[in-house]
């Protein structure tokens, strides 16, 4: 379900549930409104007393109906977040077709059945718009197949040479096609913005080197432990302390090069 119909789906319920309770509260205060005849007195109490019964079935059947509604919800994004998945591959798999010096029929073949499976794929998630029971509709995401057009024209069968500026101009149609998809497919993810994002470009590690002393403390404890006790394997031993001592120094080579 997308979102737009989990929340019609819940607005309607929403207002049967208030209707309900407005009929329940009537129902409650019948005998103190004034005016009202004994036949719909007794009507009202009737149905607060058939309410009350079955309160704890309706409730029931409630609470089932909407983990149904978040779970086909969340099989939905599921398959979204799949497809998606999927398109990036296939992106990936397209722009390395562009970029080979030699393009072979394989590869062209391989990166255009790619293409064709993800169009076609789509339909696990999504129906044509406008699609009715005899209209075939409009593909919800042209941009799939503007990818492929532009795959096409380098079909090395039709043209054995493609220049090199042929291939770059296809590979930033296939871009351009990504990123006009990129811009509406996700909005159904319901994505928000991160609680600690890194925004600065050469961004750097700003922690240094160590650990708290309680840590310091346990390390110290093991490592005396373990002396206490004969090494089974001593040159196992001996080959991973020289090992270690390689990398520390190197480590710290790095790090005054660095300075």
């Amino acid at each position: 379900m997308t979102r737009v119909s989990v929340s019609r789906t819940l607005s309607r319920l929403y207002v049967l549930l208030g209707a309900v309770l407005l009929l329940l509260l009537a129902s409650k205060f019948a005998n103190d409104i004034p005016g009202l005849p004994p036949f719909v007195i007794a009507a009202a109490n009737n149905v607060y007393e058939f309410m009350r019964d079955m309160s704890l079935l309706i409730a029931t059947g409630g609470v089932a109906y909407i983990s149904d509604v978040f779970q086909k919800r969340s099989k939905f994004v599921e398959s979204l977040e799949e497809e998606w998945r999927n398109i990036v591959r296939t992106k990936s798999v397209l722009l390395s077709t562009c970029e080979k010096p030699y393009l072979a029929t394989d590869d062209y073949l391989a990166a255009y059945y790619r293409i064709s499976e993800t169009i076609d794929t789509m339909r696990i998630v999504y129906r044509n718009a406008g699609e009715t029971d005899g209209l075939i509709g409009l593909y919800p995401y042209a941009p799939l197949h503007d990818m492929r057009r532009a795959l096409q024209t380098l079909d090395p069968r039709l043209n054995p040479e493609v220049p090199n500026e042929k291939k770059a101009l296809v590979r930033d149609a296939i871009l351009q096609a990504f990123n006009a998809l990129r811009e509406t497919f996700l909005e159904e993810l319901d994505l928000e913005e991160p609680q600690h994002p890194l925004l600065i470009p050469g961004s750097r590690r700003l922690k240094t080197p160590g650990a708290a002393v309680s840590a310091m403390v346990v390390e110290e404890n093991q490592r005396r432990r373990l002396k206490r006790e004969p090494s089974p394997r001593p040159d196992i031993d001996g080959f991973l302390t020289t090992l270690r001592a390689e990398e520390e120094n190197l480590s710290k080579a790095d790090e005054t090069a660095v300075r």
